[in-house]
């Protein structure tokens, strides 16, 4: 009795412990519990078998994620002493602007995603100036988070068809799924991409997640990738309109190879790539049509 009498106290302890650590411990459960519904009530995290496995993980616009503020500093003067000027636009008759309403369509009515592209040299001019007519689009605060790689040299152009072809196989027989690429059967196209070798010109837009200020400081580049999506649409039409055709692509999980191979800094992801040149003379494509107007038009 007088040993039991001894270790009582011990035991008593002991069991105190044991009753602290299973309380914390059901605590952190409770907590991660909670947190992970949380996240699936945002969006946060994945279920399993996601059911958008072409989605590319690389492209995120984080404007909205939560960040470290130390990291981040906006100049709130500049932007408070930034003068307004007056601004007067052209303005053009009703009949006129008709007649140029019309024009601009039927130029963009004959815009085709076109896989035939020639070999033909076109002027570097011609390509910086329709980049910089992309580069006139609207941001986020103004932040013009664009990046227009051009490539025009014949290895870096073979070494890039090898990265893209290489996770396009994989994108075509794994990826994508059979309804896909049974979607895609009718257009003819797969992951052989030989106008990545053949188009002088490979135009790869890079979106820039956050900018840097000159004294090391991040900037907030708001709308992100959306900014840079509508200077692609002007990118497209400003070929369009010097006879320049183009195809459309999106590269899955290609970016961190083509940003490494282009030496493009971390906070730069790839959103498009477009081979650019003239269309090859034996160039055909798809007989598509487009929705009728009433089909894409909403009166209020």
């Amino acid at each position: 009795m007088a040993f039991l009498s001894a270790l009582t106290p011990f035991l008593v302890a002991v069991l105190c412990v044991v009753i602290v650590f299973m309380f914390i411990n059901s605590r952190k459960t409770e907590t991660t519990s909670q947190t992970e519904t949380k996240g699936k009530s945002k969006g946060v995290s994945k279920p399993a078998g996601d059911p958008r496995p072409w989605v590319d993980q690389d492209l995120q616009d984080d404007t909205e994620i939560t960040r470290d503020e130390d990291d981040y500093c906006e100049d709130e003067e500049e932007e408070e002493n930034l003068p307004h000027v007056p601004y007067k636009p052209q303005r053009y008759p009703v009949e006129k602007m008709l007649e140029r309403s019309r024009d601009f369509y039927t130029l963009m009515n004959q815009r085709r995603s076109v896989r035939f592209i020639s070999p033909e040299p076109v002027p570097r001019d011609i390509i910086d100036n329709v980049i910089h007519t992309a580069s006139t689009a609207p941001s986020g605060a103004h932040t013009e988070p664009w990046t227009f790689v051009v490539v025009s040299d014949p290895e870096t152009k073979h070494q890039i068809r090898l990265i893209i072809e290489e996770e396009e196989e994989v994108n075509y027989r794994q990826r994508m799924g059979d309804k896909w690429v049974s979607d895609l059967a009718r257009l003819r196209t797969n992951w052989i991409k030989e106008y990545l070798d053949v188009a002088p010109y490979l135009v790869l837009i890079f979106k820039q997640t956050y900018g840097t200020l000159p004294n090391g400081k991040k900037k907030t580049h708001y709308y992100n990738e959306i900014s840079v999506s509508i200077s692609c649409g002007i990118l497209l039409a400003a070929l369009q309109n010097v006879g320049l055709v183009t195809v459309t692509s999106t590269p899955l999980n290609c970016g961190p190879q083509l940003r490494l191979l282009l030496k493009r800094p971390a906070n730069e992801k790839l959103l498009m790539l477009l081979p650019v040149g003239y269309p090859a003379s034996d160039a055909t494509v798809p007989d598509l049509t487009r929705k009728a107007l009433d089909d894409v038009i909403v009166h209020i």
